[in-house]
């Protein structure tokens, strides 16, 4: 399950972009403002109010946030993409310092974007 900002037009994009290449349809999605990701943040104590960060869940196996979460996105998608490992050698906290650099910038990099799925694609979001 990947945790995003509904209302983030970098985030769609890439919402769009991991839609693309699950070709293993392995990827389900819900906004961090839907009542499930209100939920996923207060069952975890985290702030409900604010939507600047990417999480992937997996129920009783894992939890991932920022560029973790991406770099874990990344492995699961196979091919060329696995490479993106490569970028664990980079400590946390410097690849989670370019990540909130983006975030903070996220509205500036791209407008609002109001995406269509497929009728398959729209399967793989929760939005209760």
């Amino acid at each position: 399950m990947v945790f995003f900002d509904g209302d983030c037009g970098v985030c769609n994009f890439w919402v769009q972009w991991i839609l693309e290449r699950d070709k293993k349809d392995q990827f389900m999605f819900a906004s961090l403002q839907s009542d499930f990701g209100q939920k996923f943040l207060s069952e975890r104590g985290l702030d409900t109010k604010v939507f600047n960060t990417m999480y992937l869940w997996k129920p009783k196996q894992y939890y991932h946030i920022k560029s973790r979460a991406i770099l874990h996105i990344a492995s699961l998608l196979g091919g060329i993409y696995t490479l993106a490992v490569i970028g664990r050698i980079i400590p946390k906290f410097l690849s989670d310092g370019v990540y909130d650099i983006i975030s903070r910038n996220r509205m500036k990099l791209a407008n609002q974007k109001c995406y269509l799925p497929t009728p398959h694609q729209r399967a793989k979001f929760i939005e209760v």
